[in-house]
């Protein structure tokens, strides 16, 4: 598959893994558990939230980057 193709097809998956991601991570941060914790709970469970959707892409960013084909 093409270099160009392979950024497009990631780019759209990027950009809606992480407009799903957002609406659950928003979710997830108004739960009675998280509201209720003390301020360093909470501002380490805003920094998990807001760093984990690197790692379900990483796999996919690789494949974007990866070598092209040979014509």
């Amino acid at each position: 598959m093409p270099l160009r193709i392979r950024k497009l097809i990631g780019a759209l998956v990027i950009v809606t893994f992480v407009f799903i991601y957002a609406l659950v991570a928003m979710a997830l941060a108004q739960a009675h558990f998280v509201q209720d914790a003390s301020g360093p709970v909470q501002a380490l469970w805003y920094a998990v939230l807001g760093l984990a959707w690197v790692l379900p892409l990483m796999p996919l960013i690789a494949w974007m980057a990866g070598p092209r084909e040979k014509h």
